[in-house]
């Protein structure tokens, strides 16, 4: 069974009481306005208002099978491209208007796709924005009081892009591991041990162990956590994703105790882990070797970096 489908127009038409923003082009005579640009090339230009340029073809641009229609275009100065090196060029979205005194609002129309403009296409614009005989007509309210009319344009520029981020994931680590031996681990009395420093995924980390437990461990449990090192600098809402597993080995080389992490770090939580890793009666039953020492490793699997657009 076959299908099809529609074309999606992307010329949206619509009503509205505010003026044009950009530029209004009024006309005393329309008649007049057609006669007077019968000897240039059938259009009118406007002044340049902040770059631009609009045109008003009265009966059509005929060169673009326009004939019988309104056509309206703007243009850009040719000069606002060539003003830097290389020339540049400008994103913009257009929205045309005509006065309809009748309905005292204006009609509107654009093409809602953004138009860009470079020295290789100076002009766009919309071919049928009314057709001649309805703007013409004076009870269809486009022509009053004797031939004048209102036409009108925004001209909405896209800023430059200036604010971005590029967030990547790093899964070749090398070296990925980092283990960490605590000698005479039974003689250990501070609350809380720090490793040294270890480098992964261009930050530097540390570990930090509780040999008793926190304080919400009950003094039951080894408490174990991964924090950024206190050299990283986070920008206030800057994060970090960090995939990896932390283990407590066993001496005898299996059975190791194995929890994976998966989390964000940001400048709030700068420091992941658990308050009951492993009951501290397991881990003196199973975990000390013979010279009383406890070896803690981290694999890191996966740590992103974000790159942010210059502050300004």
């Amino acid at each position: 069974m076959g299908s099809c489908s529609a074309a999606v127009s992307r010329i949206v038409e619509n009503w509205r009481e505010h003026p044009p923003s950009s530029y209004s082009l009024k006309i005393h005579n329309f008649s007049q306005l057609e006669n007077s640009t019968a000897s240039s090339d059938h259009k009118y230009q406007s002044l340049s208002f902040l770059l631009w340029r609009l045109i008003v073809y009265p009966k059509g641009n005929v060169k673009d099978n326009g004939s019988g229609f309104i056509s309206m275009y703007v243009e850009i100065e040719s000069t606002s491209l060539m003003e830097s090196t290389p020339p540049t060029e400008a994103f913009a979205e257009l929205r045309f208007y005509v006065y309809n005194k009748k309905e005292n609002k204006y009609f509107t129309i654009q093409d809602v796709e953004v138009k860009r403009f470079n020295a290789l296409r100076m002009v766009w614009g919309l071919l049928k924005v009314l057709s001649y005989d309805t703007f013409t007509n004076p009870e269809n309210g486009f022509i009053f009081e004797g031939g004048e009319c209102e036409f009108g344009v925004d001209v909405l520029v896209a800023p430059p892009l200036t604010n971005w981020e590029i967030l990547s994931f790093d899964e070749k680590l090398s070296p990925p591991k980092f283990s960490w031996n605590l000698k005479n681990f039974s003689e250990l009395k501070e609350d809380v041990y720090t490793s040294n420093k270890y480098p992964m995924g261009g930050k530097e980390w540390v570990l930090k162990l509780y040999p008793k437990g926190n304080s919400r461990a009950d003094g039951k449990y080894l408490s174990l956590y991964v924090h950024l090192a206190d050299s990283e600098t986070l920008k206030s809402d800057e994060k970090i994703f960090k995939q990896g597993h932390v283990r407590v080995l066993n001496p005898l080389g299996s059975n190791h105790v194995e929890v994976q992490s998966s989390c964000w770090y940001k400048e709030s939580s700068r420091g992941w882990g658990w308050d009951h890793f492993l009951s501290i009666a397991n881990l003196r039953k199973t975990y000390l070797d013979k010279e009383d020492a406890l070896n803690v490793e981290i694999e890191f699997k996966v740590v992103s970096a974000t790159k942010y657009s210059p502050i300004i």
